[in-house]
């Protein structure tokens, strides 16, 4: 070779020699300085060796770390075992499991971060690469809008009432547990349910109605009433509240309400010479797009695998390309602006969607730093995809926007408070109730509920008392005070919210104003009183009537009527039954207005002409009764109370239940005191007589219950038949 060639020859070899170094250092340079940590380790996890970021991640230094720590030291406890089995699942089948993973780390410290893992196995050794990136700020971002979208959620799924969204048609599309329980359906079986599948066709006319008069009027209807028929055939009364429905536009689009049961979530390609095929490899496989630029001029010299696989991007696409082409027209001088903060402080973080060779977007987040290689400065920068977090999140923000607007958008008042008297929160209906001109004035005025809102406070401690001992109150109708003092009638329905330890946090609950009806009951209170006394003045008149045609049988009545009191008193029945019993008995054999004297008087025995005659004063005194309107079945119970219980009484012979059970009760007083006292054709029977009657035919002639009870009056309550 002559000398002329030799020169060209070393000097070719120095210039190759010197990009190689070049090249070398800018390789070592990114991965020092890479906003993400970045490990080598062994088959045993043993780090061989680590960047600066990595070693701030742990809190060590980078002597304390490399061929001293194993990387798998930073995982928590709990996420070690986890991580240990895809190792080995990788290890069989490297397409088993993703190659990126979250697990929580911690520093020597003790501090805990949320980290994305991606790890691959270096081509041609047993080595393998990790990166390490911190999203601990995007959980905590994600938690608080799962948080705070939970509140929401809570509110409406704990309570007691049946909340529900329909469909213009009437076609449910949302609802929660409690009117699942209400209609005793799942929710599949309810999903999609018309109101005419669950209601019958005068009750789907009303509900029909009320809905078509929210629609027309956009006024919300207030505690109407209808009756569900649920799977099972049985039939609830539910009492609701509706509103309309709009969207963003504000057209309808269907109806909300709240209804009460008022019955009862590269692999690396090629490589380089050593140090740059592995740093080659470390860009290639993070988890994210890497890219490498010259400043000031922003043009492409370096990226990685992942922006072909993400963005769609060749690598003669990439060359020279100016960095702000990825991004938004809008967007781009904001990030010029954060390359310039770069340039100034070392280090930038932003979101920004970028754009994708086919035209559409994708939100990444990224990271930059500056890079001075021998002089030069460069940008270096890193973006993760996160469009499954941002899906998340908008998910997340749609769902709480959901909830708030049930919340603040309800006809009934909720609210939250502590023990001690204080609103947590309080929604515009409970606001508007009180007087107060919002939910901010109401919880910043009441500073002691019981005081200020109740009228009387001993009702709160009640509501306390039962709330602790059951966990919940329902129906509590309690009367409260407005703003200006005036009062007004409320129901509540309430419950206790507790951590995940069963430790009170608050109470939750729903108001709902029922003034108008509790007017509406004392009205009618006051109607059936009027009622009563007419009723009671008619039978004043009809027993007077009865006492002058025949004495015996006026006597008679007195006693049976109070009998059959106490045997009903004796059953504990309900007052007002105790009460319809006694005005019966008062004239239970008015129908012997119209037997003639001589027959009701006759001292011999009665003939069976005679005795036929006796016996229509049942069917006689149904008919004089039966338009007289009563707060009680007076015409029946007369009707029925010579029936008797195996059908061979009169007049219609009933059996068993087919007899109203205060005809059951006066049948037995009618012979205990017909057999005990005197009448025209006979003298009066010993007591026992009578007794040892009703005992011997118990459960065939007459009610067993019934009887038990008279016996017990007679035998134990020293009960007699002349007492008042």
């Amino acid at each position: 070779m002559c000398v002329t060639n030799l020169k060209t020859y070393n000097l070719n070899e120095s210039k190759a020699e010197e990009k190689l170094q070049e090249n070398e250092e800018i390789y070592r340079t990114i991965f020092e300085n890479t906003g993400i940590a970045i490990v080598v380790f062994e088959e045993d996890a043993t780090i061989s060796l680590a960047n600066e970021k990595f070693a701030e991640l742990a809190g060590y230094t980078i002597d304390e770390i490399e061929n001293k720590k194993k990387w798998t030291e930073f995982v928590v406890e709990e996420n070690l075992e986890m991580m240990k089995t895809r190792h080995r699942l990788r290890k069989v089948d490297p397409s088993a499991t993703p190659k990126s993973y979250e697990f929580s780390a911690i520093d020597r410290y003790g501090k805990i971060r949320n980290i994305l893992l991606n790890i691959d196995i270096i081509p041609g050794t047993k080595q393998r690469i990790a990166s390490f990136l911190n999203i601990t700020e995007n959980k905590r971002t994600e938690e608080a809008l799962r948080i705070n979208e939970e509140k929401y959620r809570t509110v409406l799924q704990d309570i007691h009432e049946g909340y529900f969204e329909v469909d213009l048609a009437g076609n449910f599309t949302f609802f929660n547990d409690s009117l699942c329980e209400y209609f005793n359906s799942s929710k599949e079986e309810l999903m999609g349910m018309n109101y005419r599948q669950y209601t019958d066709k005068t009750n789907a006319k009303e509900l029909f109605q009320t809905f078509n008069t929210v629609y027309n009027s956009g006024e919300p209807a207030e505690g109407f009433d209808w009756q569900v028929i649920r799977k099972d055939g049985t039939k609830r009364y539910v009492e609701a509240s509706v509103s309309l429905r709009k969207d963003s536009s504000e057209k309808p689009i269907g109806f909300r309400g709240i209804a009460r049961d008022v019955t009862e979530r590269r692999q690396t390609e090629e490589m380089l010479r050593q140090e740059q095929n592995f740093s080659k490899l470390v860009l290639d496989n993070l988890p994210g797009i890497f890219y490498l630029y010259t400043y000031p001029e922003n043009r492409m010299v370096l990226w990685n695998k992942q922006v072909e696989t993400l963005l769609g991007f060749t690598d003669e696409e990439m060359k020279g390309r100016h960095v702000t082409e990825w991004f938004p027209v809008e967007n781009r001088e904001a990030v010029l602006k954060g390359i310039e903060r770069v340039i100034e402080k070392g280090q930038n973080t932003i979101e920004s969607p970028l754009i994708a060779k086919d035209g559409h977007q994708i939100p990444f987040f990224l990271t930059g730093i500056k890079l001075d290689v021998h002089g030069r400065l460069y940008f270096m920068g890193m973006g993760m995809d996160i469009t499954e977090r941002k899906k998340a999140e908008e998910a997340l923000k749609k769902s709480e926007a959901k909830y708030r607007d049930i919340f603040e958008n309800a006809t009934e008042g909720i609210y939250q408070s502590t023990s001690a008297g204080l609103f947590i929160t309080a929604n515009a209906a409970l606001a508007r109730m009180t007087g107060y001109d919002s939910p901010e004035e109401l919880i910043e005025s009441v500073k002691n509920i019981e005081n200020q809102l109740y009228v009387h406070p001993e009702d709160r401690k009640r509501i306390l008392e039962i709330v602790e001992a059951k966990g919940f109150v329902d129906g509590f109708e309690v009367e409260f005070f407005k703003k200006d003092g005036s009062t007004f009638w409320v129901v509540i329905n309430a419950h206790t919210v507790k951590d995940e330890e069963g430790k009170f946090l608050f109470i939750e609950g729903l108001i709902e104003d029922i003034t108008i009806r509790k007017y509406a009951e004392e009205d009618l209170h006051r109607t059936l009183d009027m009622l009563r006394k007419a009723v009671f003045t008619t039978i004043q008149v009809l027993m007077t009537a009865i006492e002058s045609r025949d004495p015996y049988t006026a006597g008679h009545q007195k006693r049976v009527a109070d009998l059959a009191r106490a045997i009903a008193t004796e059953m504990g029945l309900s007052h007002d039954k105790i009460e319809g019993i006694r005005m019966t008995g008062s004239i239970h054999d008015i129908g012997k207005l119209s037997i003639p004297s001589e027959i009701l008087v006759k001292p011999a025995k009665l003939t069976n002409i005679e005795f036929s005659l006796i016996k229509e004063h049942a069917q006689i005194g149904y008919d004089i009764l039966k338009d007289v309107e009563s707060p009680w079945p007076l015409a029946q119970i007369i009707y029925q109370h010579h029936e008797r219980m195996d059908g061979s009484g009169y007049p219609r012979k009933l059996i068993g239940d087919e007899i109203l059970l205060e005809a059951r009760i006066l049948a037995v007083a009618d012979v205990v005191d017909s057999m005990s006292t005197h009448r025209p054709y006979r003298p009066a029977l010993p007591l026992e007589f009578a007794l040892e009657e009703i005992s011997q035919n118990r459960g065939i002639l007459y009610d067993a219950n019934v009887v038990d009870a008279c016996l017990r009056l007679f035998r134990e309550r020293k009960f007699t038949l002349n007492q008042m």
